[in-house]
């Protein structure tokens, strides 16, 4: 079986910002679960859960459904684990 790699022992770096959208939101899991497949993105409420865990890997077509639900960019779903990796990686 295949194994994937892990960042910081998570399987995805936009976790805790999808959380955090989802709350500042005020979406319950079923509620985000529900907008995502008006918008073609099948994610069901456990899966939701088990990604802001970071147990779930994120799909990229799922990454860009999440930033047009919530509004915003890529980037910014993306936003700490790019300063993280620039600050670690830049000399």
């Amino acid at each position: 079986m295949y194994q994937c790699s892990k960042y910081n022992n998570r399987l995805n770096v936009t976790s805790n910002k999808i959380r955090e959208l989802r709350i500042k939101n005020q979406l319950s899991l079923s509620e985000l679960s529900t907008k995502l497949a008006l918008v073609g993105i099948d994610i069901s409420k456990p899966s939701l859960h088990k990604l802001e865990k970071g147990t779930r890997i994120v799909k990229d077509f799922e990454l860009y459904g999440f930033a047009y639900v919530f509004k915003v960019s890529v980037e910014e779903l993306l936003g700490d684990f790019i300063s993280e990796f620039k600050k670690d990686n830049i000399s």
